[in-house]
């Protein structure tokens, strides 16, 4: 049992490390490396391809942790009758767990509108070539969802250091 519970909280730290290195690594070397002049007539088709395979990846991410996640905590001695009965969510780790799950829910759901609508919409528009309102308001959209849900992933690695640390506040 013990060695599946430390396999199950590897995954989960490994799909973490995969998720939020992924969105630092776009957010501090793609981005600005696409704003160079000599990428600018590529631009739109490098970040479409780019969107799309980390897309892929971050959905399976995302799945092993909500995965491994729910394999910890129960690993840990929690039922589901804890669940309902409302002890699970009691005391600090308690607690802590029920923010990163909203947290995790939000992310989710941010995530999905990112990559599936409003990605998609500033891709499309961008693909047509010429600069619009329009397109910019997609393409900010797009940023912002990204950079949110950027800040709401390192909030979650606090949040799962917390849990095993106990919270500094």
């Amino acid at each position: 049992m013990w060695s599946l519970y430390f396999l199950s909280v590897w995954l989960h730290i490994i799909a973490a490390t995969v998720w939020v290195g992924g969105m630092l690594f776009l957010a501090f070397v793609i981005v600005p490396l696409l704003r160079h002049p000599e990428i600018q007539p590529q631009r739109a088709k490098l970040l479409s391809l780019l969107g799309l395979r980390f897309r892929i990846i971050g959905w399976i991410t995302l799945a092993i942790l909500l995965v491994t996640g729910l394999y910890n905590v129960f690993a840990r001695g929690f039922t589901f009758q804890d669940v309902f009965a409302g002890s699970l969510w009691e005391g600090e780790f308690g607690q802590t767990l029920a923010e990163k799950l909203v947290t995790f829910g939000v992310i989710l759901l941010l995530s999905a509108l990112h990559d599936f609508w409003v990605g998609p919409k500033a891709s499309a528009l961008a693909k047509q070539g010429n600069p619009s309102e329009n397109l910019e308001k997609w393409r900010k959209a797009a940023s912002w969802i990204g950079r949110i849900n950027l800040i709401l992933a390192l909030w979650m690695v606090a949040l799962g250091v917390m849990m095993v640390r106990g919270r500094p506040f």
